[in-house]
């Protein structure tokens, strides 16, 4: 008797059951991506302050984040998790000051790739702590990451500056991004590195994901803690928005920064640590996150060169792909990791992606 023919799913088990993960990781980057933009248009237009803005998105996010996790409830934390979230929540704060002012200055679509820079970490490790053999290649893949960040920053996403367009811009609703350099695409960069950081430390610190959900509660509410006296300064002493400009809908970028920018994202990539093994900066989320701003770019109907755009991605995922190799000859057929952001790892011997 002959036996039935295995099916798609027979032969790859693993991947048919990450399926449905890998659509919801796709869905809840779409939704911050799209809040990003959102967020970009509204301070864009409305001139409102960095600081206020996100200071405002981070009280209600905390708000919820410590209703749902109640971190002062179950096992009591010992200080040696307690300090490190607050130390974190610094951290975190700082970033996302960084990382708006970026947006801001730099557009969406710069702003979102400079935030991979955060694998410069990989880099670091290999030059402490990895082989030697190993630290040229590194070094290559950062080359390969500032070389895509400068075609960026030059406006090789966008068809009026694009190598790689070869037609008129005539539609009057695009809208028509500038020409960068490296020190104004500083500062998103520096918001990458220091939001790969601040995922070392939560890594370390966590051990189970329950137990790192209400850490992330903590640190949340810290950085709010520390980004409130900033916020008072600037509302007192800063610049007042033009409270005649009529911007409507200017709800929606609050909420959608809330929901999608600060507290959905934090779930949907717990569930690519821990259930797909796909970290921040990595290849395979730069592809998802690709993938979101095109559709994003065409909706908004921004100044966009698919082939230009394309190219950056290419390089910068290669740089990336060069700077994470760390622990790749050590792969067993068991459990795949990707290493990025993996500082320090060869010493410690611990698994960044705890379950």
């Amino acid at each position: 008797m002959m036996s039935p023919k295995p099916t798609s799913e027979d032969r790859h088990p693993v991947y048919s059951r990450q399926t449905p993960l890998r659509i919801i990781h796709f869905t809840g980057n779409f939704m911050r991506i799209w809040s990003i933009y959102s967020m970009y248009h509204y301070l864009s237009q409305s001139e409102s302050s960095v600081v206020l803005y996100i200071f405002s998105c981070l009280v209600p996010s905390s708000i919820i984040f410590l209703a749902l996790q109640k971190p002062w409830r179950g096992r009591a934390l010992s200080n040696a998790q307690i300090v490190p979230s607050l130390i974190n929540g610094a951290i975190t704060a700082l970033y996302f000051i960084l990382w708006v002012k970026g947006v801001k200055a730099c557009g969406p679509l710069r702003a979102i790739l400079a935030e991979y820079s955060g694998a410069v970490l990989g880099v670091l490790s290999a030059v402490l702590y990895g082989r030697r053999g190993h630290i040229w290649k590194k070094v290559g893949g950062l080359v390969a990451m500032l070389a895509s960040l400068y075609f960026l920053s030059q406006g090789w996403a966008m068809a009026t500056y694009s190598p790689f367009s070869f037609r008129e811009i005539t539609d009057s609703d695009a809208q028509k991004e500038k020409v960068l350099g490296m020190r104004e695409m500083a500062v998103p960069m520096l918001a990458g590195i220091l939001s790969a950081f601040r995922r070392v430390i939560s890594r370390r610190i966590s051990i189970k994901n329950q137990l790192k959900r209400r850490l992330h509660a903590i640190t949340i509410a810290s950085a709010t803690c520390f980004m409130f006296p900033v916020a008072m300064w600037d509302a007192i002493l800063g610049t007042t928005p033009d409270s005649n400009k009529d911007f409507p809908f200017s709800a929606w970028p609050y909420m959608s920064t809330i929901l999608f920018g600060v507290i959905l994202i934090s779930y949907i990539e717990n569930i690519a640590e821990e259930r797909l093994h796909m970290v921040f900066s990595s290849p395979k989320h730069l592809m998802a996150a690709g993938g979101c701003i095109i559709l994003l770019e065409i909706l908004y109907k921004m100044d966009f060169s698919l082939a230009g755009f394309i190219i950056c991605c290419a390089v910068l995922g290669f740089g990336i792909y060069e700077a994470t190799s760390l622990e790749r000859p050590r792969r067993d057929s068991n459990h795949t990791l990707e290493p990025s952001e993996n500082l320090f790892e060869d010493e410690i011997q611990m698994s960044s992606l705890p379950t």
